[in-house]
This record gives structure tokens, C-alpha cells and sequence, in this order.
């Protein structure tokens, strides 16, 4: 184990660079651009590039394009850049393209709070573009999870073959403090590598895989030839408007992350959730990200007044933990509070889930944390 001191923005691009990655494109924009600037300091000591581009749009293009050479990218951004960089993130679903995205959420909608805290594009990263598609989205809740999590997010892009989103808001991203990483070798041995087509050249068809399943896209200039288009394609990536192709397409795209992720109950061996003290709690508090932080502290003083509360932390969003947020409105009823910094896009999930809205929300959109006395005094409430 490794004991560091720093934040959590640079600790996702140090994360980055030791799961593989050799390239960087993207644009500064508070209150990420400090990911960048780590980037661009580590990137050239392992021989890999990070580069600038003209604007977001150019960032997440470039990094695209290297991805496509076989090489692992990422980008990283705020709300504003995500908006931006939407058709291209929608380029990366279609034709299976592996790039994780690092979004430091700050307030909107539109330029909205640069400075401030927020959640508010939790629904962004579910349907960051337009289309059928499904997302994968990691949300860190702590400065060792800034790294842990980004690390996650490579192997699951190159797993998936797919765009993986990593979230952390302006209070985690900026937060300066101690992290417990895992040893170097210990990151090392878990990494994933996308699959790759041995066989003769003649016979390559990346995007003839069955259904819920990942295409296999080698890297480009190895002598593998192959399409890449927004449009719906065939086997070896032309373009198609056939029914019948078009249709398994789109049930495959949703398939490969949905299906497989409901069907194991995951979609890797790391835990999607984090439970703290549930096991005979009356109460569930559920609260993710940086604002799970306070939740923590919330429970341990609800305890120490004599209520048996709980937290429910979501660490993989989407897709969501259906099977374990169905349990827990079963067991906890209307004695559930969602705690969340915008005005309840994860409550919505947990609504459709639990097929039930009589549970307690505490919201905050104005760009300022909630307190841990804040929650304590709406858990009171509930009893």
C-alpha cells in the first residue's frame, strides 16, 4: 500500500498513466483542468503524449484517434465540455471505441457555477448523446477512489470496448489530503487489455460478434483493415440500413453493458456499492460521491443518539445496482432519505427501481455541500 498526498484530480491522472494510458486530449475548464496539467507533466516521462487541443470537441477527437491506434486515451472535462464533446462521445458508443472521460461536475446548466460543487450530471451520464446505447459510470467517494476508480475505468472501456465515465465534483477533485493507493505491482496485475483478432487478415470481421458482446477492434495500421462510422454497419464496419442488422446493432450495444451487468450482478469482481452499518439499521441514508462523505458522518452521530442508521453508497451509477436497491426498499420502506447535490436525477433511478416515492429526499443545487448536521436533522424528521 502506498500513502500519497494530493488531490483528487491529480490523482485520477496518476491513475491514468500507471492502468496504461499513453495519450491525453482535451481542453482546461474549471474544475478540471488540473487533470490535465498532472497529465501532461506524467504523460511525457513514460513516453506517451498529452496535448491541448483547440477546444473540447478536438480533445475528445484526438483522443478517440489514438484509441483507435491500439493506444489507451482519456479526456477529461466539466459539464459544459461533456455538452460539447457529445457527438463524438456518441462516435465512441457506436463504433465500440474504448476512452474513459473524467467529468469534475460543477453546477449548471450552461456555464451555471464554475467554482461550486455539484451533482447535476448524473443524468448526463447515463445519456450523455442521443440514441440507444448503455453507459458505464463510476462516481468516486473518496481521494483513494479517485484513483482506484479511474484505474476500474480503463479495464472496464477496454473490457466493454465503450466510453466509461469516472465522475468527481469540484469538492473531491480540489480536496488535498492522504490516499491509500494499492501497490504499483498490484495495479499492474490487474490491468485489462482489449482482445485482440490473430488470424489471418482475410478473415477479420471485428464487429461480427455475438450478441452481448464486445466488438474486437485491433489497432489501426497493423494490417487488420476495417471501417470506423457513426452509421449503423455491418461485420466489417461499412455502413448498413439493413432491419435486421441494425436492430441486433442496437440490442447488442445495450446488451453487452445492460444484459451482462443484471445477468452476473456486475459487470467486474469490484463492488459496485459500499455498505456502512445496515445490517440492523432502521434507517437508510443513500448518498454517493463526495457528499457521501458527510453521509458517513451523519450515521455515526445519528448512532450516537440512539438511531440505527445506515449508508448505501453507489459506486458504479450506471447501470445501477437494480438487485441490491430493490432489496433495500423492501427491507428500509419509506424509511429511505436520498441525499444528493442537484434536484433528485438519482432519486429518479431509485424511484424506478423501488416502484415507490414515499421516501425522504434532502437536495441541494446552489452549489454548497450539505452538512452531515444537515442530514442528521432530516433523518429525525423521518422517525
Amino acid at each position: 500500500m502506498r500513502e500519497v498526498i494530493s488531490t483528487g484530480n491529480e490523482l485520477a491522472a496518476k491513475a491514468a498513466v500507471e492502468a496504461g494510458a499513453r495519450f491525453f486530449g482535451g481542453y482546461p475548464i474549471t474544475p478540471s483542468s488540473e487533470v490535465m496539467h498532472e497529465a501532461s507533466d506524467l504523460l511525457p516521462k513514460v513516453g506517451g503524449v498529452a496535448i491541448q487541443m483547440e477546444d473540447e470537441i478536438g480533445g475528445i477527437s484526438a483522443a478517440l484517434g489514438a484509441s483507435m491506434a491500439g493506444v489507451k486515451s482519456f479526456t477529461a472535462t466539466s459539464g459544459p465540455g461533456i455538452s460539447l464533446k457529445a457527438e463524438q462521445i456518441g462516435l465512441g458508443f457506436i463504433a465500440e471505441i474504448p476512452l474513459v472521460i473524467i467529468n469534475v461536475m460543477r453546477g449548471g446548466p450552461s456555464t451555471g457555477l464554475p467554482t461550486r460543487v455539484s451533482q447535476a450530471d448524473i443524468g448526463q451520464a447515463q445519456y450523455p448523446t442521443h440514441g440507444d446505447y448503455a453507459s458505464i459510470t463510476l462516481c468516486a467517494g473518496s481521494l483513494t477512489e479517485c484513483y482506484t476508480q479511474t484505474v476500474r475505468g480503463f479495464n472496464l472501456a477496454e473490457t466493454y470496448m465503450t466510453p466509461v465515465f469516472v465522475l468527481l465534483d469540484e469538492t473531491i477533485g480540489h480536496m488535498h489530503g492522504k490516499a491509500e493507493l494499492p501497490d504499483l505491482e498490484e495495479v499492474e496485475a490487474s490491468i485489462v487489455n482489449r482482445k485482440r483478432f490473430d488470424g489471418d487478415p482475410k478473415d477479420y470481421r471485428p464487429y461480427d460478434v455475438p450478441m452481448n458482446t464486445p466488438a474486437v477492434l485491433n489497432p489501426m495500421f497493423e494490417g487488420y483493415r476495417y471501417h470506423v462510422t457513426g452509421l449503423h454497419h455491418g461485420p466489417t464496419g461499412f455502413p448498413t440500413e439493413d432491419a435486421e442488422q441494425c436492430e441486433f446493432n442496437i440490442e447488442r450495444l445495450t446488451g453487452k453493458i445492460n444484459t451482462v451487468h443484471l445477468e452476473n450482478n456486475g459487470l467486474d469482481d469490484l463492488p459496485d456499492y459500499e455498505e456502512v452499518l445496515l445490517d440492523d439499521a432502521e434507517v437508510c441514508i443513500i448518498a454517493y460521491g463526495s457528499i457521501a462523505l458527510g453521509a458517513f458522518e451523519a450515521v455515526h452521530k445519528l448512532r450516537a443518539e440512539g438511531i440505527k442508521a445506515g449508508l448505501f453508497r453507489p459506486i458504479m451509477l450506471w447501470p445501477s445496482p437494480i438487485n441490491r436497491l430493490i432489496e433495500l426498499g423492501e427491507k428500509f420502506g419509506d424509511k429511505i432519505m436520498v441525499t444528493e447535490l442537484n434536484m433528485g436525477q438519482y432519486s429518479k433511478e431509485i424511484e424506478r427501481v423501488i416502484k415507490r416515492n414515499d421516501f425522504t429526499t434532502l437536495l441541494k443545487a446552489n452549489g454548497r455541500p450539505i452538512a452531515p448536521a444537515e442530514m442528521v436533522a432530516k433523518v429525525k424528521e423521518m422517525m
